[in-house]
């Protein structure tokens, strides 16, 4: 029981009792309004355009206030998150959840291939203040399924997913079968689940192979912008130039307003042009409406790229990890806005560009923001300045004086993440409760508080 709701019925006890013996009563208005107040953080909130000191107050799991002032008895739990920064929840729109295409018994000798599945658990999302996260087509319609019951309806944090082209998926050896590449039947999955599947991926066709009747340039990339077309849906593309098939055809001709370009600082991509400006391509396809996405990852993020484009004025449009079982020891969320922040990226910039953005690119505007009466997904976090150093996917590294990192994420209410403890009382000060030893009769958790944790 909430201790607002506590609070509450022994108010209305003790007026009861006094009513009941003849004493006078002066009635008073003492009821909790939120279950949870944010005290004295620095909320940015670009969605709303508010970048400034202000309380956030909680109720039943949504946002109920964004003030100044709002006063502590109000609340049943007040958490102090001076000198914090606080912002809705993070949104990571290139994640990789689940098997993917890759078999059950993928390191079996009998296995169709030996390729380790790409999902990492959906949570560790929650570790860098992100409360949403959008697989980047680990599944396609054949796999979608078994993704869905094996990690999106278990997951804390909420998971969306951008379905592969490839009904198999990622790693299961068939992204390379155009016979794969069905667009009725992800047609037909994505209306079947349109508050999961947000859009279309296309990945790793045929980067290298001699092109045969069956494998021509654009194979991938056509069937999936059909399938977008057919959904009203966006389309992800993971793409690998060569003569036949060049970026600036992708970005200025065959991708339409409102796809993502992810990985947009990959080796691969002519972003830097030989005397040093930037391909002015990039800024004729924004024009168009193209969307470009960082999708980090393990192989697809070069300072080289990065750093004189952002000296340059070019930012992509959403910061996002590409975590996967290849790169999450090294990769997080905060780690690669940190990486935008050391480039000299405003903060606020990157708050909007980890938020409201890809909550739009993925149409989807109802997250991303601390607007009332949205979810209370929130994020808590700490801009440090100290000696930092940060690596790309070339083996190089980039000193830097800022490093940005979650302190506590909030999702739907719930405490999802405390390590430090901000939300909680200091042992010696707790409750009798959290002192009891429990037997086998004992109902009550040694627990300091009820506020609600995962």
């Amino acid at each position: 029981m909430h201790n607002w709701i506590k609070t509450s019925l022994a108010s209305i006890t003790v007026i009861a009792i006094a009513i009941a013996i003849g004493s006078p009563v002066v009635i008073f208005a003492q009821t909790m309004r939120y279950d949870l107040l944010l005290k004295n953080g620095h909320v940015i909130d670009p969605a709303n355009h508010i970048d400034e000191v202000r309380d956030v107050g909680v109720l039943q799991g949504k946002i109920a206030a964004v003030e100044k002032n709002i006063p502590a008895d109000q609340a049943g739990k007040v958490v102090d998150v001076s000198n914090l920064y606080v912002t809705p929840g993070l949104i990571d729109i290139h994640y990789h959840v689940g098997h993917g295409g890759a078999p059950l018994n993928w390191f079996a000798p009998d296995a169709r291939v030996h390729a380790l599945p790409l999902g990492i658990p959906a949570d560790l999302a929650l570790q860098s203040g992100v409360t949403t996260i959008v697989d980047a087509g680990t599944a396609g319609a054949e796999t979608f399924l078994q993704e869905k019951e094996e990690v999106i309806d278990r997951a804390r944090v909420r998971v969306l997913a951008f379905l592969n082209i490839v009904a198999n998926g990622m790693n299961g050896g068939l992204e390379q079968s155009v016979d794969q590449m069905e667009v009725k039947l992800c047609v037909d999955t994505i209306k079947k689940y349109p508050d999961l599947i947000v859009g279309v991926k296309t990945a790793h066709y045929w980067t290298r192979e001699p092109w045969d009747g069956e494998h021509v340039p654009w194979a991938a990339v056509d069937r999936a912008i059909e399938c977008g077309i057919l959904t009203n849906s966006p389309v992800m593309f993971d793409f690998w130039p060569r003569p036949e098939r060049t970026y600036e055809e992708l970005i200025l001709k065959k991708m339409r307003p409102g796809d993502i370009h992810t990985h947009v600082f990959a080796q691969q991509f002519p972003i830097i042009l030989p005397d040093g400006k930037l391909n002015p391509a990039l800024a004729e396809a924004r024009t168009r409406g193209v969307i470009f996405d960082v999708g980090h990852g393990a192989g697809s993020f070069w300072f080289r790229n990065a750093v004189p484009a952002a000296k340059q004025g070019f930012i992509p449009d959403s910061i996002s990890t590409d975590l996967h079982t290849g790169d999450y020891l090294t990769v997080s969320m905060n780690n690669v806005m940190s990486k935008f922040l050391a480039m000299g990226v405003p903060l606020e910039d990157v708050i909007r560009r980890s938020t409201v953005n890809p909550a739009r690119e993925i149409h989807r505007q109802d997250l991303g923001t601390l607007s009332i009466g949205q979810d209370a997904d929130i994020a808590v976090l700490e801009l440090t300045h100290g000696k930092f150093s940060y690596i790309d996917c070339g083996v190089a590294k980039m000193d830097a004086n800022v490093r940005l990192m979650a302190r506590m994420t909030i999702r739907a209410g719930r405490i999802s993440y405390d390590p430090s403890g901000l939300s909680m009382v200091e042992w010696e000060k707790a409750r009798p409760q959290y002192f009891t030893i429990p037997d086998r009769s004992e109902s009550l958790p040694a627990r300091a508080d009820d506020y609600p944790r995962d």
